[in-house]
């Protein structure tokens, strides 16, 4: 029989497993296989109580026999007396023959059990990417299975068993997400299918999101975006473990098959719009899966694993609710984004299994603390208003102070055709923004890998780019023929390509703040008023223009020297600022270690945080600042002396 050919070498390997031992992720995995292909192909075995293909239905009852005993033999939990009572009333209504969608429920059911009691990697760390996976199965698959899917590429030819067709909608209805993974990711012994286990774990999920969809027709697919955007409670009930888990047949159920085989063809062909779905609640819930699964695979002894799951517990777990905790409740939100730090800390530097579950506890209690904070759905005027007002004056007020300083410089150089550069910078900003709100809403999700990078990689740009411009100042600030320097000098140097280095200057620095107000505006939005948060922006926006008139008109009546001395005093402490926020960034989103200062002093506003990296970067540019200010001081003397 064909099943038996695929299964038999699988089912061989799994006897032997040492289940006495801790249970494996390995052996768990295959016991969890064991029960998927009990729920799909016991139909083939069955029919109103009688059995219609005998070697099909002695396979169920070998079946069914190796996962109670692989259940027998896993070590106690306090599920364990339950897993082994349904695992037997399993093998007993297969052996009466009872109807295939009682057994398909109680094998789902089971197999649910089991991962919740020894729990395996059961989500991606972040949305599985369709097109991804549509160019690795042109490469890796079509060549057996066929460029449709349909099994009859060029190399099934004389293959035994044949390769799968993925058309077929009768089995597409009984796969999970997930249970194509693990056929990907295991591959079956015995057959052409090999284990793709070496290629990285994001491009399985994707190859496995990409062959889900094959059965349905994509012109179902616009179908299914507007029945999610039109039912709200099917939203609500939507989020990546369910995308993952639940076969299309459970949706039929559910929904009906039109309704079903459309939002299957949207979501499979769009996995984000489970990310969008979600709510805190289901994102904090995310985040204590997440990091439930790092547990296990630290006490495993996976401490690369567990530390990629921590840091998707932070990413796509917490990091998408942060902005309106954080706009609620701030010091809540510093204490847990610190105590996943630490947790990953704590990962990276080997301490015992105990001591870091401590942490992960402690976090569980501050989730519960945060859902409180975020259970109310509206929020009031008033503090609609202070959020906006507070958020969008703290983000603009840096690029504020480096685009006025710029502007007042070509001022005082008597180089206002320059300013053109200046103001399409900032503008191509807001309008990148703009975009930017509008594929962060209704078109992608923004992962919150690509934030952190974004803003961490932004702020160091702009840190390196303001040392020098600072250290130029503070030299202009000692020089006493300084017209003469910026007529003739500057004005060789301030080309095209300097017009385009100080839009992409004013760039940098400006969409790095709208960015970040961008992921704060989103989160308030729906939460209170829309009109009271566009109150507190604009009342913000009046507030950075008078603050803005003031420093350009007080910049005016400066003599140049104090004005390049103030201006270069002013971005010596951005470049500092900023050099804090970015090493803060990068370690957030995994690029960076993190080494704590036990009670050391948070201020983000000045990109303070109480780490080792962080404050040794500002120290070093400061210094570095420092000496340039020294250095440049000095180089101006020869210069004060000839005039």
């Amino acid at each position: 029989m064909l099943l038996r050919r695929l299964l038999a070498p699988l089912l061989a390997c799994a006897a032997l497993v040492p289940f006495a031992a801790a249970a494996s992720e390995q052996s768990v995995a295959t016991t969890w296989r064991l029960l998927d292909y009990i729920a799909v192909d016991y139909r083939e075995a069955v029919e109103d109580g009688a059995i219609v293909n005998p070697m099909e239905y002695d396979e169920m009852v070998e079946f069914s026999a190796t996962a109670a005993a692989s259940i027998e033999a896993l070590p106690a939990t306090p599920g364990s007396s339950e897993l082994k009572e349904r695992a037997g009333e399993l093998q007993r209504s297969i052996q009466g023959k009872a109807s295939p969608e009682q057994v398909a429920t109680q094998a789902r059911s089971l197999a649910a059990l089991l991962v919740q009691h020894y729990p395996i990697p059961l989500m991606p760390t972040a949305p599985p990417q369709y097109e991804k996976g549509k160019a690795l199965y042109a490469q890796l698959c079509a060549s057996c299975h066929g460029p449709t899917g349909a099994g009859d590429g060029p190399a099934s030819a004389g293959l035994d068993p044949p390769p799968i067709d993925f058309t077929d909608r009768s089995r597409a209805d009984e796969r999970s997400v997930f249970a194509l993974y693990q056929v990907i990711d295991q591959g079956l012994e015995g057959t052409s299918m090999v284990s793709y286990a070496g290629l990285p774990v994001e491009d399985r999920w994707a190859l496995a999101t990409y062959v889900g969809a094959i059965a349905y027709p994509e012109s179902r697919a616009q179908a299914g975006r507007e029945l999610l955007e039109g039912d709200d409670a099917l939203r609500a009930g939507l989020d990546m473990e369910r995308y993952i888990g639940t076969t299309p047949a459970t949706l039929v159920q559910e929904l009906g098959q039109d309704d079903a085989e459309a939002i299957i063809a949207y979501l499979r062909r769009h996995p984000d719009a489970a990310v969008h779905a979600q709510d805190p609640d289901t994102l904090l819930g995310t985040a204590r899966g997440l990091l439930k699964q790092s547990m296990t695979a630290y006490r495993a002894g996976d401490a690369k694993q567990a530390k990629d799951l921590a840091l998707a517990a932070y990413l796509d777990g917490f990091e998408p609710v942060e902005p309106l905790l954080a706009a609620r409740d701030n010091p809540l939100m510093v204490k847990i984004e610190t105590a996943m730090a630490r947790v990953r800390t704590g990962i990276a530097g080997n301490i015992g299994a105990d001591d870091l579950q401590v942490q992960v506890d402690a976090l569980d209690g501050l989730f519960t603390e945060a859902e409180a904070v975020l259970s109310e759905k509206q929020t009031s005027s008033v503090s609609s208003f202070v959020a906006a007002f507070t958020i969008l004056l703290r983000e603009g007020l840096e690029a504020l102070l480096i685009v006025v300083a710029i502007i007042a410089l070509l001022r005082k150089a008597e180089r206002t055709e320059m300013l053109p550069w200046v103001h399409a910078g900032w503008l191509s900003a807001l309008l990148a923004g703009a975009v930017t709100w509008a594929l962060a809403t209704w078109v992608i999700t923004i992962s919150g890998a690509s934030r952190e990078l974004t803003e961490g990689f932004g702020s160091l740009l702009a840190a390196v780019v303001l040392v020098w411009v600072g250290i130029w100042m503070h030299g202009k600030s000692h020089a006493d023929a300084w017209q003469r320097y910026v007529r003739e000098k500057l004005g060789h140097a301030l080309s095209r390509q300097s017009g385009i280095f100080l839009l992409g200057l004013v760039f940098v620095v400006v969409y790095r703040e709208v960015f970040e107000t961008i992921l704060f505006f989103a989160a308030i939005w729906n939460q209170g008023g829309q009109g009271s948060v566009v109150a507190g922006g604009a009342a913000a926006a009046l507030v950075l223009v008078a603050i803005a008139w003031m420093m350009l008109r007080y910049s005016r009546r400066l003599p140049i020297g104090q004005f390049f001395r103030y201006s270069s005093w002013l971005i010596a402490v951005l470049a500092v600022v900023l050099a804090g926020k970015a090493v803060s960034a990068l370690q957030e989103a995994g690029y960076l270690p993190i080494t704590w200062f036990e009670g050391g002093l948070r201020v983000e506003m000045l990109g303070i945080y109480p780490t080792l990296q962080g404050v040794g970067a500002q120290i070093g540019i400061a210094l570095l600042l420092v000496v340039g200010f020294i250095l440049s001081g000095r180089s101006s003397q020869p210069s004060r002396a000839k005039s």
